[in-house]
């Protein structure tokens, strides 16, 4: 099984060549969630498994013969996290007992963009509850309807992140080649640091979010998390693209054109200019880390970037959830309305009842952000939300990222594993994860780098060039 740790490019060769087939490699990684994920250490990453999974690898597997392959993610198989609905016989449930039953009626469309890549749905990964905004203090990874996820690197004594954790947790424990999660603010980036992988948090906007449980509509997107940057760049080609159901991907639609691999540039950082978000952000990690982030920085001066220490000027504004506790209302509420009559809530205030009266299962930690969301009108109109909407926009974008990168002409920021998340996450901009080495305990740890709206090709080949120039990546020991 020397292929559980190999690059999709290595994969599709043995495939190509015969030594593998996209069903052994389903059937393998079922034997390693048997082994490991519902036994053994339990790290509990899948929360349900794709029956139909095995019977799409062979139909791939026979296309491939008459055909040959349709592209890199041809016979791959990889997990979603269960926020992203999928037509088949699978649940989409948020983590929570309320939607156990949910069976979604079609595909998301980014779902629809993964099966006409070849991929093939292997199933969906546990989460942290309502992507971790249903209350304060529940601990990353868990869930009513699929429990606690463990990270591999240190069950039960490493942090999993949050709340793409049973997405992080399935890749780097190999129990799929790759994986899509989600984030509203650091919950792509953070998994992504906590299990030594590369994650991709997009420009909103570039992946649809339609079919996809919703936070907050300005925040809201998919992305992937793989091993390599390559890897997850492939994942990102087929995800990307105009929906008609969801307004935000017309503004993509040039953008959309770009072959993105040919931005995996081994010298991608020669002549870049990087700025290091050092205050604040660095502070809130401890030595060790912050040397394993200098010597990230180092490698990117070796590399040929200009590296120079920035301030971004709204990094001390005391950010709030306003905007996300007023989206959610609305956002939920929406899709809510189109579920299934199996499933017994449709509406948030459906939710909370739902929770009121199961709360022994349901309600471990409260649900404080339900119930600040459903005081709202759920209309958008409320002058409070209107006026945080405007300062997160401006304080985020002209006094924040593109002020930054304005001022000291700069390509890409940097961060520490997923401190920085917040201003990008409510600016909608994309930023990039890759392991930057593990502590002493065996922590990984990630360096982030983040750029202006659709700077993906950019971000892409900083990544690439300092993950081809560090390789960093040490697999957990099982």
């Amino acid at each position: 099984m020397d292929f559980l740790n190999e690059p999709i490019d290595v994969i599709q060769k043995r495939m190509q060549d015969g030594e593998l087939t996209s069903r052994e490699l389903v059937l393998t990684y079922l034997d390693r969630i048997a082994n490991y994920d519902q036994d053994g250490p339990k790290i509990n990453s899948v929360a349900e498994v794709n029956p139909d999974a095995i019977f799409i690898a062979e139909t791939l597997d026979q296309e491939r013969m008459e055909k040959g392959a349709r592209g890199p993610l041809h016979g791959i198989p990889i997990v979603l996290k269960d926020n992203i609905d999928t037509g088949d016989k699978t649940h989409t449930t948020a983590g929570s007992l309320a939607l156990k039953d949910h069976v979604a009626k079609h595909d998301a469309f980014l779902v629809k963009q993964l099966r006409e890549a070849g991929a093939v749905i292997l199933g969906k990964a546990n989460l942290t509850e309502w992507a971790n905004f249903m209350t304060e203090g529940m601990p990353n990874g868990y869930s009513s309807r699929g429990g606690q996820v463990l990270n591999p690197y240190g069950p039960g004594e490493i942090d999993t992140g949050g709340s793409s954790s049973g997405p992080g947790a399935a890749v780097a424990a190999n129990f799929a080649t790759v994986s899509v999660g989600s984030e509203t603010s650091g919950s792509i980036l953070s998994p992504a640091s906590q299990h030594a992988l590369v994650g991709i948090k997009p420009t909103v906007g570039a992946i649809s979010r339609s079919g996809v449980i919703p936070i907050s509509h300005t925040q809201d997107t998919a992305g992937p998390l793989a091993k390599t940057v390559a890897d997850a760049v492939y994942v990102f080609q087929a995800m990307v693209g105009e929906d008609a159901a969801d307004a935000a991907t017309s503004k993509g639609r040039q953008f959309f054109r770009q072959n993105f691999s040919q931005y995996l540039n081994k010298k991608g950082l020669k002549g870049k200019r990087i700025g290091i978000a050092r205050e604040d952000y660095f502070d809130a990690i401890d030595e060790e880390k912050r040397q394993l982030m200098d010597e990230a920085i180092q490698v990117l001066e070796e590399q040929g970037a200009e590296v120079l220490d920035v301030t971004i000027p709204s990094n001390k504004r005391n950010w709030g959830l306003g905007v996300m506790v007023y989206e959610f209302k609305n956002s939920l509420n929406a899709y809510l309305r189109s579920v299934s009559d199996d499933v017994p809530v449709r509406s948030m205030a459906d939710v909370i009842e739902f929770n009121n009266k199961y709360d022994e299962d349901m309600l471990p930690y409260g649900q404080k952000w339900f119930l600040e969301a459903e005081k709202t009108s759920g209309l958008l109109t409320d002058p409070d939300y209107l006026k945080e909407l405007l300062d997160d926009q401006y304080y985020s974008k002209e006094q924040g990222i593109d002020y930054t990168l304005e001022e000291h002409q700069l390509d890409a920021i940097v961060f520490p594993n997923n401190i920085g998340a917040a201003i990008p996450a409510k600016a909608g901009y994309p930023s990039i994860t890759v392991t930057a080495g593990l502590t002493e305990k065996g922590e990984p740890v990630g360096i982030t780098f983040t750029g202006t709206a659709f700077s993906e090709p950019t971000l892409i080949e900083v990544a690439f060039g300092y993950e081809q120039a560090s390789f960093k990546r040490v697999s957990p020991m099982f």
